[in-house]
């Protein structure tokens, strides 16, 4: 999933993505950052200061930024709301509604 979204906006596939298309990516997985925390992420996982984020760098910073958001009760309580019978596993129907509750068109 990373590696398709880093080649999904690395345009001119040198293997780099530039600060401007790193907010994009970011927003694309689902995290929304603000320009200071882009710039922030950059810094910290830029390791050859050239400015731009190759691929090794990306998965640094998205591992850093994902430990962060996703605490193991954030998890257990997005699980609940799938699991509707509270049987401890997610069926097709459980899922099913859930996803069509939130506007996906299912086939």
């Amino acid at each position: 999933e990373f590696k398709e979204a880093f080649s999904l906006f690395d345009k001119d596939g040198d293997g780099q993505i530039t600060t401007k298309e790193l907010g994009t990516v970011m927003r694309s997985l689902g995290q929304n950052p603000s320009e200071f925390e882009l710039q922030d992420m950059i810094n910290e996982v830029d390791a050859d200061n050239n400015g731009t984020i190759d691929f090794p760098e990306f998965l640094t910073m998205m591992a850093r930024k994902m430990k962060d958001t996703d605490s193991e009760e954030e998890i257990r309580e997005a699980f609940k709301v799938f699991d509707r019978d509270n049987n401890g596993f997610i069926s097709a129907a459980e899922l099913r509604h859930v996803m069509t509750s939130i506007g996906e068109k299912l086939t």
